[in-house]
């Protein structure tokens, strides 16, 4: 693993920052990603074309994860310059009623492991899953090869209070998955979905060595104004105690 994401796991103060897995705008995407470098995030995530990861390449030092469902897809991602890989972003298919089992999610790593065997690999745990489904299949995707497992659940919850509640209630299910994956596995949980600087330390809290933030950031269209939701969020996590990062 990139050793400036195993330090930031380690310290348990990752940021990735997600432009979207069906994001294409090259333009924008490298927005998002300059200002999550200018932040001070730890890494960020695009969607896995070779062209897009190129442009990026370019644009950023930071590493480089790539979103997909389809394991060939990597393969061309890898070679065109993707530090680590993510099966996952489930989210971008839920409005569309697509949805993901865990045998379906299991299966997918399997075949990208045969693909790419070295790869750091990062796998979704979808929130549809009950709680106890959602602990077990990561405890089989640790044993199928994955390095990083990612919670969410934040753009299919349905806050009924605004503010600061409101924020809490929308990070409530992936808050509840980083806490039960993260003292189930031996390697580190991402918490994603729905987090803001409100509600980041609060996953760290729950045992995530690090969190995922897209339309946070990337439904912003200033510049400025995505480096200092960037910051924001960087300012929020605590320093807390170094826990091993595997990988």
């Amino acid at each position: 693993m990139h050793p400036h994401l195993q330090s930031a796991l380690a310290q348990r103060r990752a940021i990735k920052i997600i432009s979207g897995l069906n994001n294409f705008n090259t333009a924008h995407v490298t927005a998002v990603v300059q200002a999550a470098e200018q932040g001070g995030a730890t890494f960020v995530d695009i969607a896995a074309d070779p062209e897009l990861i190129q442009t990026v390449r370019q644009s950023i030092r930071l590493p480089i994860c790539v979103s997909a469902v389809e394991p060939e897809k990597f393969v061309e991602a890898v070679s065109a310059g993707a530090d680590l890989i993510e099966i996952g972003n489930f989210d971008s298919f839920y409005a569309q009623g697509r949805q993901f089992s865990a045998p379906e999610v299991l299966e997918l790593t399997h075949q990208t492991r045969a693909l790419l065997p070295t790869i750091p690999l990062s796998v979704t745990v979808p929130h549809i899953l009950e709680l106890d489904q959602q602990v077990q299949l990561a405890q089989e995707l640790v044993q199928a090869g994955a390095n990083l497992i990612q919670t969410e659940g934040g753009t299919s919850s349905d806050p009924i209070h605004a503010g600061t509640l409101g924020l809490m209630e929308k990070a409530a299910p992936t808050l509840a998955a980083a806490y039960e994956i993260a003292r189930s596995v031996d390697i580190p949980v991402l918490c994603a979905s729905g987090l803001s600087n409100v509600t980041a330390p609060l996953a760290i809290a729950a045992g995530a060595s690090g969190i995922g933030v897209g339309s946070a950031v990337n439904r912003l269209h200033d510049p400025l104004a995505m480096v200092a939701a960037v910051r924001c969020l960087v300012e929020s996590l605590p320093q807390a105690a170094t826990r091993p990062a595997i990988g």
